[in-house]
């Protein structure tokens, strides 16, 4: 049984589900941030405006006792140069963040007496003031500083934000008022959205979950129908069943049409091996059982024994054992090595001793392979075409300069390169037409009246095209001028 997490539909929810996740409290903060930045800058606004109201009424000369610092039950007070607190609203019980925690106004110190300058302390003030906004009397300062703090007016306790707003007056010198804006709006604003977005995130991570499991058991059954069925292919070993191509025209559709292509290849592959089987028993009974009965009559009658036969049958199983062991070879992809080969002078050594074959070859023909392989090739086409010809057989061995289709085409130069074409013509009665691929197939012999002896065993023409094939070239059967068979063979060169 598969793990809870094991699974893609599973694995892919939860990324799902991750991902929004992630992008949800991102969203969250920033909405957050941006609500209590709005709200912060709102109540600064509003305290600003309350403390530049109490700042104009100061500016105008109005008394300490005359000033609206009730208005909205909103925390005010009104500090001189010296810190001392001159005025404040009338139920505040307790401040803080303003750096002046009286609640009480003080009286206001008794002006100096003529000549009594107090230079060093003029001194001391001129220093503070250095850093101070420049004001003249009656002028408002344009600066405010803005700070949070808390206060308790009329027994309740909230958090304010204040601003402070520097005023010049006439008689009473530089003034600053600090008035305070409640942030309990703030406050209930970002709680608000933060329950709702505990509450709703949750929710909403819960039905994408949901949503993505659903979708991606949909997109996902097509899979399983291909998993079930490749499964009850292996089972029975039936690979004539195909597994089902959904409409949908999308990758799992793409993904089931390559699978049935794969099945095909394989069905294919193993039906060709089967008929090899078959085939190479049914070719080698033949000899194994020749050879049997002869010995097993020299054996009763010594006298008997025909040598002649027994060494022919022999040979055939010899040649037959090497032909299956390199399409055996062939069929596991062995390259073929990277060798110079001369193919004029290799077609005048398998035409050596061979009656009625002639070869004209252009000098400096060569190819890149296994010089054995292609002198098996050579063999093989010369041997089927003695078998077929009526009394002679014409090997030509040229360079095509101009390539064909599906050629291979060398390095290039004058003297190498292009295509290395090896001509095999005989003047017999050649191939029709409708079988010119088909003998080129394993086991297969057109005459079905011709003796195996005569014959062979069907295996030439099959390895000879697939020597060309691994050789990156190609083997086709065409009419011959003299009306037999011309087999053309095209490599590149090297």
């Amino acid at each position: 049984m598969s793990r809870p997490f094991a699974s893609v539909r599973a694995r892919a929810t939860l990324a799902a589900t991750l991902v929004v996740a992630v992008a949800l409290i991102a969203a969250g903060t920033a909405v957050l941030l941006s609500l209590r930045s709005n709200l912060l800058g709102e109540a600064g606004t509003q305290a600003e405006r309350s403390a530049r109201e109490v700042a104009t009424e100061l500016a105008v000369g109005t008394a300490y006792g005359e000033l609206s610092l009730d208005v909205d039950d909103r925390p005010v007070q009104v500090v001189d140069e010296e810190g001392r607190l001159v005025a404040a609203s009338e139920d505040l019980e307790r401040i803080s963040g303003t750096g002046v925690d009286a609640v009480k106004p003080q009286p206001a110190a008794p002006a100096p007496a003529d000549g009594e300058d107090g230079g060093a302390d003029d001194d001391a003030d001129d220093d503070d003031d250095d850093s101070a906004e420049s004001l003249e009397a009656g002028e408002i300062g344009a600066r405010t500083t803005v700070s949070d703090g808390s206060a308790t007016i009329d027994g309740d306790t909230e958090d304010y934000r204040f601003a402070a707003v520097p005023v010049e007056t006439e008689d009473r010198g530089r003034l600053t008022v600090y008035a305070g804006a409640p942030l309990s709006a703030e406050h209930g604003a970002v709680n608000t959205a933060l329950t709702v977005m505990l509450i709703g995130f949750p929710a909403l991570l819960a039905v994408v979950a949901w949503v993505t499991w659903l979708v991606t058991r949909r997109a996902l059954r097509p899979v399983e129908g291909i998993r079930r069925e490749m499964a009850a292919i292996t089972a029975s070993e039936d690979l004539a069943r195909r597994v089902p191509v959904p409409g949908t025209h999308d990758e799992v559709a793409r993904l089931a049409s390559t699978t049935n292509e794969t099945l095909t290849a394989l069905e294919s592959s193993v039906e060709r091996q089967r008929r090899f089987v078959a085939d190479a028993s049914h070719e080698l009974r033949s000899p194994i059982a020749s050879l049997r009965t002869q010995l097993e009559v020299a054996a009763a009658h010594p006298e008997l024994l025909d040598l002649d036969g027994a060494v022919e049958d022999t040979v055939r199983l010899q040649r037959l054992a090497a032909d299956l062991l390199l399409l055996a070879r062939l069929d596991a992809g062995e390259r073929p090595a990277d060798v110079r080969v001369d193919l004029a002078a290799l077609a005048r050594e398998e035409a050596e001793g061979r009656r009625g074959v002639s070869v004209r070859a252009d000098p400096g023909v060569t190819v890149a392979g296994a010089r054995g392989q292609l002198g098996r090739v050579l063999a093989n086409l010369l041997d089927n075409a003695q078998r077929h010809a009526r009394s002679t057989v014409e090997v030509s061995v040229r360079r095509d300069a101009a390539p064909r289709e599906g050629d291979t085409v060398g390095g290039g130069g004058s003297g190498e390169g292009g295509v290395a074409v090896v001509a095999v013509a005989d003047d017999g009665e050649g191939v029709p037409e409708a079988d010119r691929e088909r003998i080129f197939e394993r086991f297969v012999r057109l005459d079905a009246a011709r003796s195996r002896d005569d014959g062979g065993a069907g295996l030439g023409l099959a390895i000879a095209r697939d020597v060309a094939v691994r050789h990156g070239g190609t083997l086709t059967v065409h009419d011959a001028p003299a009306g037999g068979a011309l087999f053309e063979l095209r490599l590149p060169g090297a």
